[in-house]
């Protein structure tokens, strides 16, 4: 039996859409998700066709972060993250719904993102003993640093409105497509060498941290997801209960 794609891609008029299609578990970063959509990212990164990717998502939950059953390595996370800054197309990140933890780096290293005001963000982590230690890379050149310490720190949840405010959308708005609709026209009346290397301009200093940073941070990931505290953390919530820790 032929296993249905994780990441399903449309076409239309110079634009591919990259759908994140596993609602089971909130189209959170397996394995198998990280590598599908490297792969869509490289093929349709090579095809002079197309203007510019958006990624989006089925059922509620735009990406839940790690697959805590079946995880991503830290290496494979970093690996995509720094491909989609590289890649010599906008990429544009479309959110109706939730967005947890590695999904908000996916929206940070993402050229462009647009919610509705009914979505909402948080970085989790801290919930679960760890630290959104990758996600830092592409999100700490966009957030604003009082916003970013509040929201490392407490892992609390917050609105679309917010969420474009502190520097993590580009724009919410209350029908997503509408708002995306006149980017993508403008997108395709760009040139391809245009839009690359306008890209390459605004990403410079991104690709400098991940030149200088990742392997530190990869490391520093490995070692907080490998230690007693968030193996507590994850448990916790796996079983739905509070850590220890809580006070």
């Amino acid at each position: 039996m032929t296993r249905q794609a994780l990441v399903p891609t449309t076409h239309e008029r110079g634009i591919t859409t990259l759908t994140l299609d596993s609602p089971a578990n909130r189209n959170a970063l397996s394995v198998s998700l990280v590598d599908e959509l490297g792969r869509a990212l490289e093929r349709y990164g090579k095809d002079p066709s197309v203007r510019a990717v958006v990624l989006t998502h089925t059922g509620n939950t735009f990406c839940a972060g790690a697959d805590l059953k079946a995880p991503a390595g830290p290496y494979a996370f970093v690996a995509l993250l720094r491909q989609i800054a590289e890649l010599p197309k906008p990429v544009l990140g479309r959110v109706d719904g939730h967005a947890r933890a590695g999904g908000l780096g996916l929206l940070g290293v993402c050229d462009m993102a647009f919610a509705t005001l009914s979505s909402d963000f948080a970085f989790s982590e801290v919930r679960i003993g760890v630290a959104p230690a990758l996600i830092s890379l592409p999100l700490l050149p966009r957030l604003d640093p009082r916003a970013a310490s509040r929201y490392f720190l407490t892992g609390e949840v917050f609105a679309g409105t917010r969420a474009q405010e502190i520097g993590l959308l580009t724009e919410a708005a209350p029908d997503v497509d509408v708002a995306l609709a006149p980017v993508l026209e403008a997108l395709r009346r760009a040139s391809p060498q245009g839009l690359a290397e306008a890209k390459r301009l605004l990403t410079a200093g991104m690709r400098d941290a991940f030149d200088r940073d990742a392997e530190d941070l990869v490391q520093r990931s490995a070692a907080l997801f490998a230690s007693a505290e968030a193996r507590e953390g994850v448990t916790a919530h796996l079983e739905r209960r509070d850590p220890a820790w809580l006070q």
